[in-house]
């Protein structure tokens, strides 16, 4: 897996997982498991959905 996912990216997925899974658990709902799609594809640096519509937030190495 090639990385397309930035350090912005990455945060802004984190914290938006971690809002998901408080309020999942706040409300006592299912819907808190989706907070695991953004915390991986933050962790692994990876998202699919980027590849279907090639994008890329990761900076060039050179």
């Amino acid at each position: 897996m090639i990385c397309n996912v930035g350090k912005i990216d990455k945060s802004v997925r984190l914290i938006i997982g971690v809002v998901i899974a408080i309020l999942g658990f706040y409300y006592q709902s299912w819907w808190g498991f989706l907070a695991v799609i953004p915390i991986v594809t933050a962790i692994w640096g990876f998202c699919p959905l980027y590849t279907l519509f090639k994008i890329n937030t990761c900076k060039k190495e050179s």
